[in-house]
């Protein structure tokens, strides 16, 4: 009987050679790990598209009403700002809903509040009618688009120190909403540009605006409503009443609207003072 060949024994201490499934396995495992690294990377470093679309909408808006403030047409100029404004408010809605929200789209934000609050209103103004003032005229614009600037810096620094339930000082798109409502209101009743009182009141009002927004004056933010909850009918009702009273005239109604608004934030300030409360816009709880 033929004896057995002997095993050869590895010399060169290369491993045993591995199955073809442990070896596709392997690939898979090495697929998967790239994908993990990638969707990481993107994680970190990626831009989320629907929020930072809704800004980039209202920054467009707020560079088209520049144009066309330049081309003389202030009427559409004052409503690309409202559109902005409703732009604004549904991005960052968008991103919480979403749970898209990112640094980037923050700083994104705030850049597109400056030239659609800050930059438009100011120009589409000082074109309109503040230019006939001269010296007074372009230094009123140039409050309003400086305490924008303030306004919104103040704001990122102080997210997560003061009450989420108050603005400290008139949101900027709420000053925007009042000057492109002037602006609207005026042009949309034929206001005639050659009264003395015109340019002065336009004055007043930028001027009003600016500083607002850089004072201490608590404006209430809203965001403490959740319309995720029932809400009682009568709400509902009043919502639709306010439906039917803008769209009944838009230029008057946004108007006094955001009149009513911008003056809100100092009666209420009187009231707590007078009650002897704290401003909650600056409250030590909040401060520390």
């Amino acid at each position: 009987m033929a004896a057995f060949k002997p095993r050869r024994n590895r010399t060169n201490g290369a491993p045993p050679r591995a199955f073809r499934r442990n070896k596709a396995i392997q690939e898979v495992s090495v697929v998967e790990s790239r994908r993990a690294k990638r969707q990481q990377f993107l994680k970190k470093r990626g831009i989320y598209l629907l929020p930072n679309a809704f800004t980039t909408a209202a920054l467009f808006c707020g560079f088209f009403a520049v144009v066309q403030a330049m081309n003389v047409r202030f009427e559409i100029a004052a409503i690309a700002i409202f559109v902005a404004m409703v732009l604004d408010g549904m991005d960052g809605r968008v991103a919480r809903m979403t749970h898209t929200q990112s640094t980037f789209g923050e700083q994104f934000d705030s850049l597109s509040d400056m030239v659609s609050f800050g930059v438009a209103p100011a120009l589409v103004m000082y074109e309109w009618v503040l230019k006939d003032l001269g010296r007074w005229g372009w230094l009123a614009a140039f409050v309003y688009c400086s305490g924008a600037a303030l306004r919104l810096a103040r704001f990122n620094t102080n997210v997560g120190v003061v009450d989420k339930r108050y603005f400290q000082g008139l949101p900027s798109p709420a000053a925007a909403a009042l000057i492109a409502g002037f602006v609207w209101l005026a042009t949309d009743n034929r206001v005639p540009l050659k009264l003395v009182w015109l340019p002065w009141i336009a004055f007043a009002l930028t001027v009003y605006a600016g500083v607002t927004m850089v004072s201490n004056a608590p404006f209430y933010s809203g965001k403490a409503l959740d319309v995720r909850y029932r809400v009682p009918f009568a709400g509902v009702l009043l919502v639709v009443v306010a439906f039917v009273l803008v769209s009944s005239d838009p230029p008057v109604m946004l108007f006094c609207l955001f009149m009513l608004y911008g003056f809100s934030g100092y009666i209420w300030w009187g009231y707590l003072a007078a009650r002897g409360r704290p401003n909650p816009a600056r409250n030590s709880q909040w401060e520390h």
